[in-house]
């Protein structure tokens, strides 16, 4: 193919019919990986991209989806389309999935991975080499190394504290150069995959057709096809894709779209106590400056979840700032005037608003811009009350000295975490609405199971109580997790799609098998977290790069 070889499908001189060994539709963590598993090889490869090398409002559109299940779901901003994926603006969180995520568990109906912890460990082993963080060891559910500071010890019967490594990596980024270097390998961006066409028996996939957003459409002709498109689109395009009949790739048994799974989160309570920078600070994420900090996280133990028959969740104790003095103030506003965003916030800003209560850009997961809009007037009218509020600037510079925030907490709000139990009725499916390709769009009916809503109840009182104890404080329990209390809760996604294209063996249960591949589909495979039959309350993208791995491991010997 030659060297160089980033294509803009926009442009008329390149072609419109492609023949090639590999098609990867989806360049994010887990087509680059997949991807990179074949540079310099004899292998030719064609990497298809929907998005720019930048994120676009106009591409940005087609994630839109219809939320027609109880709770409310924004799928436009919850994901990136752009070279790189999500990976260009996630919070950069590595730490493996642990043994019980893998077990069939009898409290959680669909329970249960083909895999174990064991079968995955080399490929988590790799997969640290991507997120240059080889550094670190780590034991199963956890990384190993010191904390910025030791968290509290809690009754291992009830909380455990896991550690994740912190190291943003974007995708996009890091890879492209030694893409572009690759002779064997074709990035096609701006070329958003419309359907795979099937044989007339649907046993192999014949081409890829792609389009623009311009007009321009074209088709990929490869050998093997691996979707990796995320967990909302991989199940859309299976469904779109139904030249043969059937209702979709891979949908003999209606499960293509179904379990899916976010990560609920939302805010289960306060602690108030004379000194809540006591359980706040240890969990405090403003320490990690830089790359590769571990960090601690606050789970429910595997003897907890056991006993209580819950659910995998986390919390995070977060400070309430008191009065902020008009000095430090106005240090803030000028800091933040002069600031230039970075490449990932440039490319968050595209996403908009995805979360109303602000917790997301707290957990990372939607980074908004934070673009100096401020005139140099302004900056000059914050200049003199920084001069003038000096002294409250060395009050707060003496607390830092001091390892403490700037402004003294009055309280700490604790946020809520928690794997969701696989349910086949909370769903992807087609609705009527066309995109701007003329594709129908998704429509998310987003749903909850009993068991999703013991897991909170259960898991707030045992977070907020060990909490209190903790700090000699009292806990007050968010009004939506009363008993009784029948009202919409308020959860938001955090951007983890999993499940509508799960892994499992069996084609009435699953829609990929041990290797990754459709059922009934010689020659088409899915990537990403669509194929996590559990989530348990882990960062995905670690995990999403093992599997990755390994499913190159399986191509490479195919090919």
């Amino acid at each position: 193919m030659g060297g160089d070889v980033i294509v803009d499908f926009r442009d008329r001189s390149s072609t419109t019919d492609i023949e090639v060994d590999l098609c990867i539709i989806g360049a994010g963590p887990a087509g680059i990986t997949i991807a990179r598993g074949f540079l310099g090889g004899a292998t030719s490869v064609c990497l298809v991209e929907s998005g720019g090398i930048d994120a676009e409002n106009r591409v940005q559109e087609l994630n839109s989806a219809a939320s027609i299940g109880p709770l409310r779901f924004d799928a436009r901003n919850s994901r990136l389309r752009a070279f790189g994926g999500s990976s260009e603006v996630w919070g950069g969180g590595c730490i493996p999935l642990s043994n019980i995520d893998f077990e069939t568990r009898d409290w959680v109906p669909h329970s249960g991975w083909p895999l174990s912890y064991e079968q995955l460990l080399p490929y988590y082993e790799r997969a640290k080499t991507l997120f240059h963080v080889q550094e670190y060891g780590f034991v199963e559910g956890s990384f190993l190394g010191d904390v910025p500071r030791p968290p509290p010890v809690f009754d291992e019967s009830l909380l455990v504290n896991r550690k994740f490594v912190s190291n943003a990596v974007r995708f996009g980024t890091e890879y492209l150069d030694e893409l572009r270097r690759a002779e064997n390998i074709r990035v096609l961006l701006h070329a958003s995959l419309v359907a795979f066409d099937a044989s007339p028996d649907a046993r192999a996939v014949s081409q890829a057709r792609i389009a623009s957003l311009d007009g321009r459409k074209g088709v990929v002709r490869a050998k093997q096809y691996v979707l990796a498109c995320g967990g909302i689109e991989n199940a859309r395009l299976l469904l779109l894709s139904d030249s043969a009949g059937g209702g979709g790739l891979g949908n003999a048994h209606d499960v293509v779209g179904r379990y899916f799974m976010d990560h609920p989160s939302g805010r289960i309570g306060k602690i108030h106590a004379s000194d809540p920078e006591i359980v706040t600070r240890p969990y405090d994420r403003s320490a990690a400056k830089g790359t590769g900090w571990v960090i601690p996280e606050l789970c429910v133990s595997d003897a907890g979840q056991r006993s209580m028959r819950l659910l995998n969740a986390r919390a995070r104790p977060v400070a309430v700032e008191g009065d902020v003095p008009k000095g430090l103030q106005a240090l803030r506003r000028l800091r933040q005037g002069l600031r230039r965003p970075t490449r990932g916030e440039r490319q968050a800003a595209v996403l908009e608003s995805a979360m109303d209560d602000g917790s997301a850009a707290r957990d990372g997961i939607v980074q908004r811009s934070r673009a100096a809009d401020a005139t140099l007037l302004g900056l000059a009218g914050q200049a003199t009350k920084v001069a003038l509020g000096a002294g409250d600037i060395a009050q707060a510079w003496a607390r830092k000295l001091a390892d403490k925030p700037a402004v003294a907490a009055t309280a700490a709000d604790i946020d809520g975490y928690f794997e969701q139990a696989p349910n086949p009725d909370s769903r992807i499916v087609l609705g009527d609405e066309l995109d701007a390709l003329g594709q129908r769009k998704a429509q998310v009916d987003w749903r909850l199971t009993p068991l999703d809503w013991h897991t909170y109840r259960v898991s707030a009182r045992i977070f907020g109580a060990e909490l209190a104890r903790t700090c000699s404080g009292r806990f007050e329990l968010a009004p939506w997790l009363q008993e009784g209390d029948d009202a919409t809760p308020p959860l938001h996604g955090t951007s983890h799609h999993l499940g509508t294209t799960r892994m499992d063996p069996d084609p009435r249960k699953g829609v990929v098998d041990l290797h990754s591949r459709v059922h009934g589909v010689d020659n088409l495979y899915v990537a990403g977290s669509s194929v996590f039959p559990t989530g348990g309350w882990a960062f995905p993208t670690f995990t999403i790069v093992a599997m990755s791995l390994r499913l190159v491991e399986y191509l490479q010997a195919l090919l």
